[in-house]
């Protein structure tokens, strides 16, 4: 089983919002997350998967995750690439 760890993106009044986290199925999770059954900070926004990536095992995945939620340059990297195709 592989875990994913991914970046969500919500353009709320002309400013972008971020989410990190992981799971074994990110368009599940996504799913989740838009029908307001996911983390209580996504809950009532639309949110689209701008990043994820793949890991072989649990603590990879959340040794990333902590590692990305930490790296704002990163985030904002991936956001800025990501914005032009947001709609």
């Amino acid at each position: 089983m592989y875990f994913y760890v991914y970046m969500l993106l919500c353009i709320n009044k002309n400013h972008n919002i971020s989410y990190i986290g992981y799971s074994s199925d990110p368009a599940k999770r996504l799913n989740q997350h838009n029908n307001s059954k996911g983390a209580k900070f996504t809950r009532g926004r639309k949110w689209k998967i701008i990043y994820k990536k793949r890991f072989n095992d649990k603590i990879s995945a959340l040794k990333y995750e902590y590692k990305l939620k930490k790296d704002y340059k990163l985030r904002k990297k991936i956001k800025e690439n990501n914005n032009e195709n947001f709609s």
